[in-house]
């Protein structure tokens, strides 16, 4: 499933093609994908020229000038691709819903497993939306802090990757890049989240910090299905430290003489890597 990094590069490209055009059509392929398509969503955007876009956690949100906004979350395998007005292009079967512009472009969602969704909300109430009202902080925002993220974990009792899988606790975090991130803070993976220390928790969130940041630079993972909106490919699984790497050595003791490697274990159903040396 796309991540923050994977979602924010999207938004990104979306942003720099769409913003200030106007959609002339919206053509639904099929009812429904993980939920119903909004039965209001052709007459909502026709005729609407799209303000800006942002991201939200791992929903992508299209504003328009009537103040409503187009919720996307791409699911398992759901692909946005923007198709150049001069370019030909013949509809595939997994493009579900299509966006036509003024002047000829084209904004399609792909989604071959429908696990993706779509929404509408109005701008006014976005903040309580049922997709979003109980999202916590952006990790890449200023309401993430040491502070809040050790307060938050101080009743945790689920171990500290399942909290920071949990969205309530921390928007857009997934299962590759809390991997990564408990790496470089030395945490280890099956440790209770309430025995997190302060110290810790800003070693934490420093981390969390510098992973999405390096991965937003070189365009997310690409993983299985994800591309970007102009179908380039990310890159940021070849910087990977400890995800997909087990049995490889780890890159933190590489230089010492008793070698040890990556080990994978599963929690909650979900891969997780780490070093069993440098990890406590």
């Amino acid at each position: 499933m796309p991540e923050l990094p994977e979602v924010e590069t999207v938004c990104q490209g979306m942003a720099c093609v769409l913003e200030g055009r106007t959609i002339m059509e919206v053509v639904l392929r099929r009812e429904n994908l993980r939920a119903a398509f909004p039965v209001t969503l052709k007459e909502t955007l026709e005729n609407q020229t799209v303000t800006h876009i942002k991201r939200r956690a791992k929903y992508i949100l299209l504003y328009t000038t009537d103040h409503h906004i187009m919720i996307v979350h791409l699911g398992m395998s759901g692909k946005i691709l923007l198709i150049p007005p001069a370019q030909n292009y013949d509809v595939q079967k997994h493009d579900h819903l299509i966006l036509s512009f003024e002047d000829g472009g084209k904004m399609i969602l792909n989604d071959a497993r429908r696990f993706g969704m779509v929404m509408l909300a109005n701008e006014s109430d976005i903040e309580t939306h049922k997709a979003l009202k109980l999202l916590g902080p952006e990790p890449l925002g200023n309401h993430f802090s040491a502070q809040s993220l050790y307060e938050s974990l101080r009743n945790k009792k689920t171990t500290i990757k399942a909290a920071l899988m949990d969205q309530r606790l921390v928007a857009g975090l997934g299962n590759i890049y809390v991997c990564e991130s408990l790496f470089y803070a030395g945490i280890h993976p099956q440790r209770r989240g309430d025995t997190v220390t302060e110290t810790e928790s800003e070693k934490l969130v420093q981390a969390i910090r510098d992973v999405l940041g390096k991965a937003i630079a070189v365009g997310g993972s690409t993983l299985k299905d994800y591309r970007h909106a102009d179908g380039s490919l990310g890159y940021f699984q070849h910087q990977f430290a400890v995800y997909n790497k087990e049995g490889k050595t780890c890159p933190r003791c590489s230089n010492v003489i008793d070698q040890c490697t990556i080990q994978r274990i599963v929690q909650n159903g979900r891969s997780t890597f780490y070093c069993a040396r440098t990890q406590e």
